[in-house]
């Protein structure tokens, strides 16, 4: 079969199984100075073309990720606020944190758990704890030899440790052999400029940790310091404690002793601790605004469109509930209170929705109606506005059936299903017809090859007649 005759067949077999016309690619080729056909672009180009319905699809994918991060956003932020609310009603939150001031920060200060009663304490500290340590002489160096001998240790338990040496024993071996014996204590070598020696000192302060060291003839051990208990008194009721940090003599103060003043007074304040208490109604304002912003940008137009999320309703509920938060009012079961809503707090509300704190408002509040301040957020039972707003928020960030969670699901869901379609559409048509394609254009582009002989012949056969004519 010639090659015009070849072109003809394919042109015919090919004319109804694609929507590519292969026909002006032909008659393009045929017309050009060096027929051919670039069959990689020519594939390319018609495979592009076939795959205009997937442009739809993407666009519609880029949408869902956009208005999935948009959302997720939105949820991240207003998780942050949930956090703060919590917080604000948590009975160990900022607004339960104590601070303790001290008139004589060298001798005594304290710290206060979470929730301890506000008050005055007035601490004596008559001596402090002190911990037993025995010493042996001056030796040469830590490596040097010990006499032949032993002696025994009695720790503040009872427990006996005998130490032997024939001779050839050090300090450091020594130590090591007492470290080793579990009996509570710590054995070093100290060095200094007049030579070394051995030192023993108990784990813990107090007098039950008081220890011994007898038949010491030849090491030369003394004991430079015994164990004793601190002497305090608190409120005036004496206390003993082991320790130089007392827990446990006021319920949620710890005492830490730092020096002796015998006979002196030392007055320790537990209040409210109001700049934690500032910083955290601060940090509230500050996500709220967060979440404002994000809710916000949605319904703001840039250029001729609104956010990808304005047609949610997820967001716009979201929004409405946020906002009416601020109208919360707290009415005590009985009295009356100097706190009742959020404006008292020295909180404001701008035109946008967003807060506005007057730190010399919030802090003199503080100071001043602490207890109206925390009944506020937390009611009369953690039932106050942190818990409102919490229960709000928890509606659409539950990671189990939160708004948000349900809204992303969907998201989610829809992109998968468009994921499949595109996939589909490929193996399913695009990638059959691009195999079709290549092999079409380039039987084609054979056939073009071979055409100018053919041609050369079909002039040449024709002289010949016209001659013979």
């Amino acid at each position: 079969m010639s090659s015009v005759s070849a072109l003809n067949s394919l042109l015919s077999s090919t004319s109804g199984s694609s929507s590519i016309d292969l026909s002006s690619i032909l008659e393009a080729a045929l017309g050009a100075s060096s027929p051919g056909i670039d069959v990689t672009a020519a594939v390319n180009s018609a495979v592009t073309a076939a795959e205009q319905p997937e442009q739809a699809w993407q666009n519609q994918e880029s949408i869902l990720q956009s208005q999935s991060s948009a959302l997720n956003q939105i949820q991240t932020d207003a998780t942050n606020l949930d956090n703060d609310v919590q917080s604000l009603n948590g009975l160990t939150g900022p607004l339960s944190a104590r601070s303790v001031t001290s008139s004589n920060s060298n001798v005594v200060t304290a710290s206060a758990a979470s929730g301890s009663t506000p008050g005055n304490h007035v601490v004596v500290v008559n001596n402090l704890a002190t911990t037993a340590s025995w010493t042996s002489g001056v030796f040469a160096n830590g490596s040097t030899a010990l006499p032949a001998g032993s002696f025994t240790i009695t720790a503040g338990g009872g427990a006996t440790a005998t130490i032997t040496t024939d001779g050839t024993q050090s300090l450091s071996d020594v130590a090591n052999q007492i470290n080793g014996d579990n009996l509570g204590l710590t054995a070093s070598v100290v060095t200094d400029a007049t030579g070394s020696r051995l030192a023993i000192v108990a784990g813990t302060s107090g007098s039950a940790a008081n220890f011994t060291v007898s038949g010491s003839a030849g090491y030369g051990f003394t004991q430079p310091a015994t164990g004793a208990n601190a002497s305090l008194t608190v409120d005036g009721i004496n206390i003993s404690s082991a320790s130089n940090t007392v827990s446990g003599a006021v319920p949620g103060l710890t005492f830490n002793l730092l020096s002796a003043d015998p006979g002196v007074d030392v007055s320790l304040g537990v209040a409210p601790d109001t700049t934690q208490a500032a910083s955290a109604i601060n940090q509230f304002v500050t996500d709220y605004n967060k979440v404002v912003a994000d809710l916000n940008s949605q319904f703001t137009f840039s250029g001729s469109s609104e956010g990808v999320l304005a047609t949610d309703s997820t967001v716009r509920n979201l929004q409405s509930e946020v906002l009416g938060a601020l109208s919360y009012t707290y009415s005590p079961t009985s009295g009356t209170t100097t706190v009742p809503n959020l404006s008292s707090l020295g909180i404001s509300v701008n035109n946008d929705g967003t807060l506005t704190v007057d730190s010399s408002t919030l802090q003199s509040t503080l100071q001043n109606n602490f207890s109206d301040v925390q009944s506020f957020f937390q009611g009369t039972a953690l039932n106050g506005f942190a818990n409102s707003l919490d229960q709000q928020l928890t509606s659409f960030i539950s990671p189990s059936n939160g708004a948000f969670t349900v809204d992303l699901q969907s998201l989610n869901s829809q992109y998968t299903e468009l994921q499949t379609d595109i996939t589909n559409f490929q193996t399913n048509y695009i990638t059959p017809l691009q195999a079709q394609l290549q092999s079409e254009y380039s039987q084609a582009e054979i056939l073009l090859q071979e055409l100018p002989n053919e041609m050369k012949q079909i002039s040449t056969e024709l002289g010949q007649n016209n001659s013979n004519g």
